[in-house]
């Protein structure tokens, strides 16, 4: 082979070294033809005419940008070191080379820019709780003014919010001194609430007390009662077989009288006693004036000791 054909072939694998790109999965490319855009190429093989057209690669994946630390004076003019990080993608591979030079150091300082501006309408006390408030406003601001440079700012995220150490410290002995409030709260509560659960028992164990005692009257009368019953049966048992007794014996009016007068005797029991007799009774009182006069003629016919002398 002679040296005019390895040129030939050394020329032809320049060429073809030239004309031929590879793209990614992840990224597209933008042709330009002799300084000017002809178009955007998708991933995969790309053929290019060699020393007219130049591809730039663009990383369509995302990306994270570090926003480096920076004071910022809030509303109640304190100072405070903020950072965050920026989420993007590349969503127009021709905005993203031709609108903007650093997209890098562009949107960090469009990032400090805005945090200034957040954090200064807010006071600490709001700084300190508002994350999500400042991560979802500083996100709107950036993906509004990125537009234009063909990306788009998927989130972003506050790092790092630091007061100074006087403020800190305050703050720690606030927090201390409010977890011991809310102890001593709970603490009250919990011998508030133990009062009241021995409160409650006590008072369940009076009325089951007064329960068992009136339970226990409940018996005592039943059994009152019970005597009383049993007792007015067996007097009502052997009044009806002295009854019957007498009416089988054929008692005489006297006997009757005489026994009447042991009844009304029991039913006085030896005290002044005012008793009704009802009207059928009539014919024993007779009875009983009858024995009456029979006992006093027995006793004027009687002599004493001195007339039989």
């Amino acid at each position: 082979m002679d040296i005019l054909s390895i040129i030939i072939v050394l020329v032809l694998l320049v060429l073809a070294y030239k004309s031929i790109k590879i793209l990614r999965p992840y990224e597209k490319g933008v042709v330009e033809r002799l300084g000017k855009y002809q178009r955007t190429v998708e991933s995969g093989l790309v053929m290019i005419i060699p020393f007219i057209e130049t591809i730039k690669k663009v990383d369509m994946r995302e990306q994270v940008v570090d926003v480096p630390p920076q004071e910022v004076i809030t509303k109640d003019n304190t100072v405070v070191v903020v950072d965050c990080v920026i989420f993007y993608e590349v969503v127009d591979p021709f905005n993203a080379v031709y609108n903007v030079v650093d997209f890098y150091q562009a949107v960090t300082k469009l990032a400090q820019t805005n945090l200034r501006n957040i954090i200064g309408d807010l006071e600490l006390d709001e700084t300190l709780t508002s994350r999500e408030m400042i991560n979802a406003q500083l996100r709107k601001v950036l993906d509004e003014a990125t537009d234009r440079w063909g990306t788009r700012v998927v989130r972003v995220e506050i790092q790092r919010i630091e007061p100074p150490k006087d403020i800190v410290e305050a703050m720690s002995k606030q927090m201390k001194a409010e977890r011991m409030k809310r102890a001593a709260i709970l603490e009250a509560e919990g011998y508030k609430q133990s009062e009241i659960k021995k409160a409650e028992g006590d008072k369940q164990a009076a009325i089951l007390e007064a329960e068992g005692k009136a339970e226990a009257i409940k018996k005592v009368a039943d059994a009152e009662k019970y005597k009383e019953v049993a007792l007015a049966e067996g007097q009502a048992k052997a009044i009806l077989t002295i009854f019957k007794s007498m009416h089988e014996g054929n008692p005489t009016n006297d006997i009757i009288a005489l026994k009447y007068l042991e009844a009304l005797e029991k039913i006085a029991d030896g005290q002044a006693t005012k008793i009704l007799l009802p009207v059928e009774t009539a014919g024993i009182l007779g009875s009983i004036a009858g024995i009456s006069e029979l006992f006093k003629e027995r006793t004027e016919k009687t002599p004493t000791p001195e007339e039989k002398e």
